[in-house]
């Protein structure tokens, strides 16, 4: 069973063109989970226009934010294989049978990865890929630390690592960094170097692309060190010879 997780927040937008890109890939036995974060706007009168009996609507009582919005729709999924979503970007036609391809090929992977086509918010696509403008993904937990490559939406990752990866922790900002450095130190990711999704960039992103400030990064980085050994601790499930591989 597959289940799509998705987080929304006034993005009446697109959510239409998202929604259709993935229920046309999913069977009858497979799911969206949507939690929405209290969108203002005709976000959930789009979506359950729909009338799909797939998509499961949730609704958060306050404003949690994008991070914990998605913990709960990773927390309710009840799917094998967890499909991380945004609300304004599009899957291209393939995608889920591409990724679950892979995990059909290499039985010990736990976390699926791959290229996405950056398109602006008429969907036009502006040239470089994801991994083109970021470099080639590097496996591990150190590299990926340093500069993670770990891109969200472009994520789809076995249930059996969510014990691992839930709870966030509190001062996580970036979900999807630590969902691939705790998959990269209890399980194996696979990268698939094909564009699979239309990844839109346009002024309402909840994430930015201009770079932060050097002590940002510094403190940005301590924080994952620091969440990243207590989870170990937690989980007292150590593999230390996961830890020193520096692959380049």
């Amino acid at each position: 069973m597959i289940s799509v997780c998705i987080a929304t927040y006034n993005g009446e937008r697109w959510i239409e063109e998202q929604l259709k890109s993935i229920l046309s890939q999913l069977g009858e036995g497979d799911e969206v989970v949507l939690v929405d974060d209290g969108s203002s706007d005709s976000t959930l009168d789009k979506v359950e226009r729909f009338a799909d009996s797939r998509v499961h609507i949730f609704r958060n009582d306050n404003n949690l934010g994008e991070v914990q919005t998605f913990q709960k729709a990773l927390a309710y999924a009840r799917g094998d294989v967890l499909f991380l979503c945004d609300q304004d970007d599009v899957w291209y036609p393939g995608k889920v049978s591409r990724v679950m391809q892979a995990f059909d090929k290499h039985p010990n992977v736990t976390l699926v990865l791959s290229d996405a086509q950056i398109i602006d918010s008429a969907g036009r696509v502006t040239g470089a890929t994801y991994f083109g403008n970021r470099g080639k993904f590097i496996p591990g937990v150190i590299p990926n630390i340093i500069k993670s490559k770990f891109l969200g939406c472009a994520i789809a990752v076995k249930s059996s690592m969510r014990d691992c990866f839930l709870p966030f922790p509190e001062q996580t900002s970036a979900h999807d960094t630590w969902i691939g450095i705790i998959n990269e130190y209890y399980g194996k990711t696979h990268f698939i170097p094909e564009t699979l999704i239309g990844y839109r960039r346009h002024d309402r992103n909840t994430s930015s692309e201009h770079r932060q400030s050097f002590k940002q990064i510094v403190r940005w980085r301590c924080q994952l060190i620091s969440s990243f050994a207590k989870r170990l601790w937690q989980l007292k499930r150590f593999t230390f010879k996961r830890l020193p591989l520096l692959t380049l």
